[in-house]
């Protein structure tokens, strides 16, 4: 049975370095509000995310003949890592860094990767993902949305939900049935689709905050080029499937409260609180504990392994690890404290929305099921 070893991680010599760059860049440019640094990773802003591009710091492993930097998976994972403990402003750009900009580069034609990829390296094109659809709850093998071959061009017909940042991407990778008559995995195809397509219109969702994380996207007689299809035609399952493992290996998915466990540590210093002593003690071992399994996976990477269990179980336990520090901070502060007012305001908005924490990247039924079947369990 496979099970989770994790190892010294040898980290780069340029990573003091780099943690000083990002930090200095974030002191400068970042999000002060305590409240928008909690989640970050949802959190847009365009003109940090050109900082970051500007600065080196998108498309770090890729070539720098398609405008990347040709550094290593462990100094990404540490920009990662500084970028989201601090709450910077990362949901621009978040997604076509992590996972459509390496997609296109394993599988675009040449067209595809000279229009995107160096335009998202330099924190000017952001992406989002289209998979979920009406009615199909975390079923991915439902894809009702079509695209239908017409000469030279394929035609898009459908809807899609639940799609991150729709409203501020410039383009979309969605899976689509392009086989007519298939059914589940079969005849899926993935498909570069400009949101400024004619016939693409974006209709936000808004959450119980008053926050715009979440759109539909309808999809009405949409003309795309043959050479907007991503990959093998039917190949699509495959391709996104492998796409999902991208989502799911990095830090994000135990780090979305990070910054109230840090408002937490600052209300309880001076404090001879037992009860606060203990929770801190309790989240900071939690941390580090996920810290050297995720870090553990980066390294993999790192060496070109492929890690997609061990990712998958450090998302499993980091959504676990950040659905919870809400409620365990609620449960042992007294929030009369007038000095708890900056931590009351980051933990009641962490209390609703980290309830999605386990939806994003595959629900936590589905992560077990992968989980159990690597294992050997089912």
């Amino acid at each position: 049975m496979q099970t989770f070893v994790t190892e010294p991680v040898d980290w780069p010599d340029t990573a003091p370095a780099l943690r000083e760059q990002v930090r200095a860049l974030v002191a400068e440019h970042g999000e002060r509000d305590p409240v928008r640094r909690a989640n970050s990773w949802t959190k847009a802003a365009p003109q940090f995310s050109r900082k970051l591009g500007e600065a080196g710091l998108l498309g770090m492993t890729w070539p720098t003949e398609y405008g990347g930097h040709e550094r290593s998976q462990l100094e990404r994972y540490v920009v990662i890592e500084e970028l989201l403990a601090a709450g910077a402003p990362v949901g621009a750009h978040w997604i076509a860094d992590r996972q459509s900009g390496p997609l296109l580069l394993r599988l675009g034609n040449e067209e595809l990767k000279r229009r995107w990829v160096p335009a998202i390296a330099r924190g000017e094109a952001y992406a989002c993902i289209g998979l979920s659809e009406p009615g199909s709850g975390s079923d991915l093998a439902s894809v009702r949305t079509t695209a239908r071959r017409d000469g030279d061009e394929w035609i898009i017909e459908g809807q899609k939900v639940w799609t991150t940042g729709a409203h501020v991407s410039h383009f979309m990778i969605a899976l689509v049935r392009s086989e007519a008559g298939s059914e589940r995995q079969a005849g899926l195809s993935q498909f570069v689709i400009p949101m400024d397509a004619p016939g693409v219109s974006v209709k936000p969702i808004i959450d119980l905050t008053g926050a715009h994380e979440f759109n539909e996207v309808f999809f009405e007689d949409v003309r795309l080029p043959a050479s907007a299809l991503l990959g093998t035609e039917g190949e699509g399952w495959k391709q996104a499937t492998a796409e999902l493992s991208l989502e799911r290996s990095g830090p994000e998915r135990y780090l979305s409260s990070m910054v109230l466990f840090l408002e937490l540590v600052r209300h309880a210093q001076g404090k001879d609180d037992p009860v606060l002593a203990q929770l801190v003690g309790r989240l900071a071992a939690e941390a580090w504990t996920l810290r050297l399994m995720s870090a553990s996976v980066a390294a993999k990477l790192a060496r070109g392994e492929d890690p997609a269990l061990e990712a998958t179980m450090v998302k499993d336990l980091g959504n676990s690890y950040e659905q919870a520090i809400p409620q365990l901070v609620q449960a042992a502060v007294d929030f009369g404290d007038a000095e708890a007012e900056v931590l009351r305001a980051v933990c009641f908005y962490l209390l609703q929305v980290s309830p999605s924490f386990s939806l994003r990247g595959g629900t936590r039924e589905i992560i077990k099921g992968i989980i159990a079947r690597g294992l050997g369990l089912r």
